[in-house]
């Protein structure tokens, strides 16, 4: 009687919850269903009647692309292409001419040739204009012009090019292009090991094992590593690398997620190499993702110093869905949580400001953790280091310089100007930075404020009502007064910008490898890891 009656109640009501979340999930259906159709009929009948030609795919790529924007920045439809690109990035091998390349409307600029690769060998040098590969002029290439300088191992291109004016050609050979996720390991000084790490790609753990143990063998007491301007990476990379560093079986990362299966707690899996070499780590605001993964967390377990400025404050986990006819998407799909529990994402993407951007999470709703030893660290705005030096962020106008490739191109004519037999003794001066104050002048650099967007529009308002007349001279005072201090911020901004041509001049001199060797003698941040690192007490003390 009893099981029967348990079956008179329980079966209604799995039947029951079994309606209503399958009336749930139809009605999610239903919704996502009704909205494809109403987009496939939209695309077929534009497509159809639309009074010029259209290109479907082109239109189809926008469509998706602009769809994804409006969620976060990391959310993006991937062409075949762009698949192609990420596997170059996770890898670091393809087969092109190895170059930093930037794609223009009319040429391909020299960014940065790597060391004796084709490019290298060939002659080429940052600053090159290729405006001709084979017989296809660039300007005339509706494609991504890059792609003109990939091709198959051994086959050879003529490419012209501009150099400060002048057309020359050149024949490069292309060959297997390997960019190391390690880029430079030395030794600082006799007991101090210096390990670049640039990127988390699948070579990332491997290499710097290898650097580590290498220094170790050098004599390394001690060991800094740079992530300064690391974007992120493979995520395992990250925790194999924290392993180097901490003992098997340690917490080193948690991602939650709406979907279940994307919930997930990180453990090192590895016996270490060192968990108690004195370690420094060296941040900056282009440090994400996985490189906020290994700072955090070696921050979080009091087990490294935490040097240079505040990191990007990515907080957010993406993976690649496969699609049709070799595309992808790539989703966010969760959030990553230090050892602390703290999410260091720093820009709310979900809720936006009046121009339609991220709302940055305010200092005062920082929520409070306590590292391993009970230090206080803080959630929502990226990993603050230990020790703060230099730059938190940098200021629009700066960032307008580097965006219009100024900063690069007075390093181009510099370079070419000026002979330099040791780059290791380049010290820009006073001399130097109103040089390149007058160089923007002559090119003509204009950089707009919210402010000055704001006045032009009050004063086109004027117009209207006819007020304008009144306000004229006050407006004009007030333009005149926003140049003023346009110039006034580009002085603020002096040892940043300082800084930014030193480094791009030393790498046309000495390659990348050349400016690594620079930063070991001059780089503020490497001399105060050196300070901190040679004293043990100094050290332990920014660990209690």
């Amino acid at each position: 009687m009893k099981n029967i009656l348990k079956k008179k109640v329980i079966i209604p009501l799995m039947a029951f919850a079994i309606f209503l979340s399958t009336t749930a999930f139809q009605n999610d259906f239903f919704e996502i269903a009704k909205q494809i159709e109403i987009f496939t009929t939209v695309f077929k009948e534009l497509n159809m009647n639309y009074v010029d030609d259209t290109n479907p795919g082109d239109l189809m790529d926008i469509a998706i692309k602009s769809m994804l924007a409006d969620l976060d920045p990391y959310t993006n439809f991937m062409n075949e292409q762009d698949v192609e690109a990420a596997r170059i990035n996770n890898t670091g091998d393809y087969t092109g001419i190895g170059a930093k390349i930037k794609t223009l409307k009319d040429k391909l600029v020299v960014i940065e040739p790597y060391k004796d690769y084709p490019a290298d060998k060939a002659g080429l040098k940052a600053g090159d204009e290729i405006i001709k590969v084979g017989n296809t002029l660039v300007e005339s290439f509706k494609e991504d012009a890059g792609d003109l300088l990939k091709g198959t191992t051994d086959t050879s291109i003529e490419v012209t090019y501009k150099r400060q004016g002048k057309t020359q050609t050149a024949t490069i050979k292309r060959a297997e292009v390997e960019i190391k996720a390690v880029p430079h390991f030395s030794m600082v000084n006799n007991k101090t090991g210096y390990i670049v790490l640039s990127s988390f790609s699948d070579k990332a753990f491997l290499e710097t094992n290898y650097a580590l143990r290498d220094l170790k063998a050098q004599g390394a007491e001690r060991i800094i590593l740079d992530l300064r301007g690391n974007p992120g990476g493979l995520v395992n990379e990250a925790i194999k690398i924290v392993n180097l560093f901490v003992p098997k079986g340690q917490l080193v990362v948690t991602t939650k997620s709406k979907v279940e299966k994307y919930n997930k707690t990180y453990y090192t899996q590895n016996d270490p190499i060192d968990t108690d070499i004195p370690l420094v780590i060296l941040i900056n605001g282009n440090s994400a993702s996985a490189s906020e993964i290994v700072s955090g967390a070696l921050q979080d377990l009091d087990r490294a110093v935490i040097v240079g400025s505040r990191s990007f404050g990515k907080g957010l986990v993406q993976r690649p869905k496969q699609l049709t006819y070799g595309t992808q998407v790539k989703i966010t799909i969760s959030r990553y949580y230090t050892p602390s529990g703290r999410c260091i994402q720093s820009l709310d993407y979900w809720h936006k400001d009046d121009k339609g951007g991220a709302v940055r999470i305010k200092q005062e709703n920082y929520n409070e953790f306590k590292t391993k030893k009970g230090r206080k660290v803080f959630d929502g705005g990226g990993v603050l280091p230990d020790v703060v030096i230099g730059s938190q962020t940098n200021s629009p106008i700066t960032t307008a310089i580097i965006n219009n490739d100024l900063i690069f191109n007075y390093a181009t004519n510099y370079h070419y100007k000026h002979n330099i037999e040791d780059v290791n003794s380049l010290i820009l001066n006073n001399s130097d930075f109103e040089d390149f104050k007058n160089y923007l002048k002559i090119n003509n650099f204009t950089f707009e404020t919210d402010t000055e967007k704001a006045l032009f529009k009050a004063f086109e308002t004027a117009k209207v009502e006819s007020l304008n007349n009144d306000i004229k001279e006050d407006f004009n005072t007030l333009i005149s007064n926003l140049n003023a201090s346009k110039t006034s911020i580009i002085d603020q901004n002096k040892t940043y910008i300082l800084k930014l041509l030193t480094e791009e001049i030393v790498k046309q001199y000495a390659y990348r490898e050349g400016l690594y060797e620079y930063y070991k003698i001059h780089d503020a941040q490497i001399k105060k890891s050196n300070e901190i690192l040679e004293n043990p007490a100094t050290y332990l003390g920014y660990l209690k």
